[in-house]
């Protein structure tokens, strides 16, 4: 089929360092030239178009005898050839009563007016077994320390607080956790090689645990924060641009030294 198109003169406002071409989108148009006179940009005298929509062939032209080239032809002497008519729509079954729409704000609730509907069409359970211990902070030391911006936290001695913290959750079904540590200042450094020490705090920690809990359930965070004498989770170049590409590399290095420590789940966590 073929479209037909006329471009109008039009008057459009000058723009500064406008260079007075016609602009279609972004590109300028090769067949046009617009000339500036005054403050206005005046297109040329009108001009018609045929612009080709489609090169398949249509059923819907197939039904009315007419091929490509015909119906072009038409469009341009100006018969536009009329669309074929919209088939009628099925009758119903004599009866058959008229419903209206239903505009539902709020999706039926009939399957959850009883527990007993609820407990044969839920979907989710929840149980202790689904959740992780988030919030376990582990440091070097023995004693446990408060942690003043967190009030009833604590940074956990690795040997005793730590395995006490664990055993409560699993006491209460919960047998996942998320390691956190607090590294010492002293193993603090610009690219974070603490990070991946395979006799670091975290492995060991990991070590410690899995050797006290077989079947626990052990998250890593894989992040150079900690281990950062910049404290930034990235390596940072003197005019203060993180290095991307080789912070990745430490960070690959970190979590192939967890997974070997036995972590199940080495991820950067948030």
């Amino acid at each position: 089929m073929a479209s037909m198109f006329l471009n109008a003169p039009c008057n459009v406002g000058a723009i500064k360092h406008f260079d007075c071409k016609n602009y279609v989108g972004l590109r300028a148009s090769s067949n046009q030239k617009l000339d500036c006179v005054g403050h206005t940009i005046k297109a040329p005298p009108r001009r018609r178009f045929i612009v080709r929509a489609s090169e398949r062939r249509d059923e819907s032209m197939k039904k009315m005898g007419l091929t490509d080239q015909e119906c072009e032809a038409a469009v341009v002497a100006g018969n536009v050839p009329e669309a074929p008519p919209v088939p009628p729509k099925p009758a119903a079954p004599a009866g058959t009563p008229s419903v209206p729409f239903l505009p539902l704000n709020r999706r039926p609730r009939r399957n959850r007016r009883s527990p007993v509907l609820r407990a044969s069409f839920q979907e989710t359970n929840l149980s202790p077994a689904n959740f992780v211990y988030h919030s376990l902070f582990m440091k070097v030391g023995e004693e446990d320390t408060p942690i003043g911006a967190m009030p009833g936290c604590y940074r956990l001695g690795w040997r005793h607080g730590l395995l006490e913290e664990v055993a409560k959750a699993r006491d209460v079904g919960v047998n996942s956790v998320v390691l956190f540590p607090k590294v010492p200042d002293a193993l603090k450094s610009p690219t974070g090689d603490e990070a991946f020490n395979d006799n670091g705090l975290v492995p060991r920690t990991i070590r410690l645990l899995k050797d006290r809990y077989p079947d626990l359930v052990i998250y890593t965070d894989v992040a150079l924060d900690p281990y950062s004498s910049d404290g930034h989770d990235g390596i940072v170049r003197e005019d203060g641009v993180i290095m991307n590409d080789e912070t990745v590399h430490q960070l690959c290095k970190q979590a192939v030294a967890q997974a070997k420590a036995g972590a199940d789940v080495v991820s950067p966590v948030t």
